[in-house]
Formats: structure tokens, C-alpha cells, sequence
């Protein structure tokens, strides 16, 4: 009940008030709240806006999203509300705008329900990093959900807002998908504005859903793509809504990927049972190498450190957020407020991309990795000149245990197969493929060419016709 767009839409048609709708979802956040997975609950503007939307129901003109209630991850910007990328930094900022993204929802008379947990400046792979402590897995709570967006993967997971918006910069939409069973969307770079997003690494940052099917991904990006004056990064090229493709497709798996010695043996056993019968309903899969898979973790980690040190200058104690109450003088309270406000991983990568980005390794390790980004984008560009979709795993394994991995370097790899998208800017779903024998939810990642969302919805739908 209550677990998609169209259910809710259905609710409503048939009498269903959008305060009864939002009563079940206060009751679901409230019996869920060992989950962690809300910060807050935008309570009082959620039953206004409420009101004011049933009224326009009742008159026959609201919108597309009339009686879907939207929980965001705690780095999107939402006026007159907190925001605080689950930082201690920025304790009680409250924002002064609305996120494109977000306002665009809004305007199809989607309710923002609420704020939801993530990693620190989305920085971290399990949803452990939260300076509000981790985010559980509604599954299994004895289990991280992923991250960075582990917040808003839970919420759909466990029915506590109808979608959900998360921001993907290495996976981190994909990553807690396959964790907790969810679909996870991220478009093609720039498809989406990134006005009102709190910035890790700007050319990698990328807004993207939570949904419990793709029908309502792809409806919720057709709503938020375009292009938007305030991110001059944002693309104008025209979205292509138009008729889902019904021609067999060509499908490639790359073998780096596939026979990577980390993959757990079901994933993999998964995944070539799912080729195993794209071929079987007529549809091609075609096999490439990607001599390059060594490095993409490496090169992501050099240049995304570099940018979120770049873009969390601005957080100094003096312009805005938590200010050290013992320092003394202008020095002092940049390296207090900053030493007190960043948690240990956000830490770590700011030192890491400032020693990237110092004059004796500039060329040594930044200039390189651009240099080798641009090999990938390369490589998987002239990929897509034979194929439509890739196929590939979204994650080795399965969710592991809370504090089970405690190695940066372990963590890291969890984003060894979604970071390639971040880094070539493609667009590429989660789909929610099985269930492992220890009775956790795995997925399987769909990649297609920039700006081909169409295809990727539609690759999505033959994958669930044959896994169904």
C-alpha cells in the first residue's frame, strides 16, 4: 500500500485523502525509527502543502504528482529548511533556496516529506560516516544499506516515502539500490541540475532516485531533466520522452567485470543466467575488453578528492555553519571549526585531494588522472558505438555487517564497478536482480550511451520481464 506513484494515484482517485496518505507514512518513520533513516520529518509544511493540493484534486487541475511524498537526502537544498549534509559543520543551517531538482517536483505538487541520513558530504560507501550515526538496512538492521545515500535507499525499502531523491557521485544511488532491493537511477551528467546540491565533486555529482519500480524512475526524470539557467553545467539537449523502443537489443557485458575475481560466485552465477536469457528472447550480448577496470577506482579517488577539497574550502567557521568556541584568533578558527565540524572520512579526503592538488604532485597524480578519464570516456564511447546497454554488476557482493569493514582502502572497492559511470558520465540503473542465500538483495547495473535514458528504461523493462 502506498509504494509507488501510481498506487498512491490510484488511492487518491478513489477517495483517498492526501492526509490519510501522509498519517500512514508518519506512522511507518515512527515504527522504523531504530532504522535512522529520516534526520527530520518536515511534519508541519508537509500537512500545508497537503491541504492546499487536495483542494486543487478536488478542482481537478493538480499535478502529475499529486499524492507523492518525497523524502530527500540531507545534501539537497529546500527553503526555509535544515540542511546539513549529516555534517556537524553545518548544524542548523537552514537554506535560504530550493534545489532545481526539487522544485520541479513541487511543481507537479509532489510532498517534500522530509530530510534523510547519508554519509558526510556523501562521502563514504555503507552509510556509516553520518555524523547522526548509520543508517540500518530495513531488510536485515544488523546490516549497512550502502551509501552514500543509504538514507533515502532505506526510506523506499522500508515504505517510508513513496520516492526518494539521493545524489550519485561513485555510486552512491546504485551502490544502497542493490543493497536494499530498490531501483537507483543516475542520468547522464548534466541531465539533471545540480543547483541546490551540496557539492562533493562537482564534475562527478549527479542527482538521482530511489524508486520501487522503473515507471516511476523514469517519471520522476522526466520531470527534473532539462536544462536549468542557475547550473551552467547542465545540458540542453532535448529529453527524449518520446515511445518506449520495442526492437531487440544489443547488449554487452565487459569481461574484466564479469570475471572479477571479487564478484561473489551467486552474483556472477545471476548475472549469466540473466545474459543467458536476453540471448534466448532474441536480443544480442556481445563480449569487450576494458583493459582500463585496474584504474578506475584509483583515478576516481585522485580526482574526487581534489574537487570535494576544492569545495569544502568553503567551510571555514566563518562564513556560515559551526564555529570553534575556543579558538583565538582568524587562524585559529579556520583549523578549529573545520577540525571540530568534519568527521574522520571527510577529513581524510580533503588532505588526500590537497596533497593531489599541491604544486610537487599536480602533474603527478591530478593532471594524470584527467589524462587517464579521458582514456575511459574514450574506450567506453567507441564501446557504444557496437552495443545500446552494457551489462555489469552493481556491487562484489551483498550488504556486509555494521563496523564489519574498517579498512578505507576495503571500503573504497565496494565502488569498483558503479564509479565507471560517474567517470564517463553515462547514465545507469540498479535493478533489483535476486536474493543471495544469506537473504540479502543484490542488483544488476544497466549503462547506456550519454543521454540515452530512453534506452536504459527500456533495456530496464526486459530485464524485469526476464527475471520476473
Amino acid at each position: 500500500m502506498f509504494n509507488s506513484i501510481q498506487e498512491n494515484k490510484s488511492a487518491v482517485a478513489s477517495g483517498t485523502s492526501l492526509m490519510d496518505i501522509l498519517e500512514h507514512y508518519l506512522i511507518q518513520i515512527e515504527s522504523n525509527k531504530h532504522l535512522n533513516a529520516y534526520l527530520e520529518v518536515f511534519e508541519k509544511s508537509s500537512r500545508e502543502a497537503a491541504l492546499i493540493i487536495q483542494e486543487k484534486i478536488t478542482q481537478g487541475n493538480a499535478g502529475k504528482l499529486a499524492g507523492t511524498f518525497v523524502g530527500i537526502k540531507d545534501n539537497l537544498c529546500y527553503i526555509n529548511h535544515n540542511v546539513s549534509a549529516s555534517s556537524r559543520i553545518l548544524e542548523g543551517f537552514e537554506s535560504l533556496f530550493t534545489a532545481t531538482a526539487i522544485q520541479r517536483l513541487i511543481d507537479e505538487d509532489a510532498i517534500i516529506l522530509g530530510r534523510l541520513n547519508c554519509d558526510e558530504f556523501a562521502m563514504g560507501s555503507s552509510n556509516e560516516k553520518s555524523a547522526y550515526g548509520p543508517v540500518r538496512n530495513a531488510i536485515n538492521p544488523d546490516y549497512v544499506p550502502g551509501g552514500s545515500s543509504g538514507g533515502s535507499a532505506v526510506a523506499v525499502s522500508a515504505g517510508l516515502c513513496t520516492v526518494s531523491l539521493g545524489s550519485d557521485t561513485g555510486g552512491s544511488v546504485r551502490q544502497p539500490a542493490s543493497w536494499t532491493g530498490t531501483y537507483g537511477l543516475k542520468p547522464t551528467y548534466g541531465r539533471i541540475s545540480r543547483y541546490g546540491l551540496i557539492a562533493y565533486a562537482s564534475s562527478f555529482d549527479q542527482i538521482g532516485t530511489f524508486t520501487t519500480n522503473v515507471n516511476d524512475a523514469a517519471l520522476l526524470y522526466q520531470i527534473m531533466a532539462g536544462k536549468d539557467p542557475m547550473d551552467s553545467t547542465s545540458s540542453s539537449q532535448p529529453i527524449d520522452a518520446g515511445a518506449i523502443l520495442t526492437v531487440p537489443m544489443r547488449f554487452g557485458v565487459l569481461s574484466e567485470y564479469l570475471n572479477h575475481p571479487g564478484l561473489d560466485a551467486e552474483v556472477k552465477s545471476a548475472l549469466n543466467a540473466l545474459l543467458d536469457s536476453l540471448r534466448n528472447e532474441g536480443h544480442t550480448v556481445e563480449e569487450f575488453s576494458f583493459p582500463y577496470m585496474d584504474f578506475v577506482v584509483p583515478v576516481y579517488y585522485v580526482l574526487t578528492t581534489a574537487e570535494a577539497s576544492s569545495n569544502l574550502a568553503r567551510f571555514d567557521g566563518v562564513h556560515y555553519g559551526h564555529r570553534s568556541q575556543v579558538a583565538e584568533g582568524v587562524e585559529d578558527t579556520y583549523i578549529r571549526s573545520r577540525n571540530e565540524g568534519f568527521g574522520e572520512e571527510v577529513k581524510r579526503r580533503i588532505m588526500t585531494g590537497t596533497f593531489v592538488l599541491s604544486n610537487e604532485q599536480y602533474d603527478t597524480y591530478y593532471r594524470k588522472g584527467q589524462q587517464v578519464r579521458r582514456l575511459l570516456q574514450d574506450k567506453t564511447r567507441e564501446i557504444f558505438t557496437h552495443i545500446d546497454c552494457l551489462v555489469m554488476p552493481t556491487t562484489p557482493s551483498t550488504a556486509f555487517k555494521l563496523g564489519e569493514v574498517k579498512d578505507p582502502i576495503e571500503m573504497y572497492l565496494q565502488d569498483v564497478f558503479t564509479v565507471h559511470a560517474n567517470l564517463t558520465g553515462n547514465p545507469a540503473i540498479s535493478v533489483p536482480l535476486g536474493t543471495h542465500s544469506n537473504g540479502l538483495p543484490f542488483g544488476v547495473q544497466l549503462m547506456t550511451d550519454l543521454f540515452r535514458e530512453k534506452e536504459l528504461f527500456y533495456a530496464t523493462e526486459l530485464v524485469e520481464k526476464t527475471t520476473a
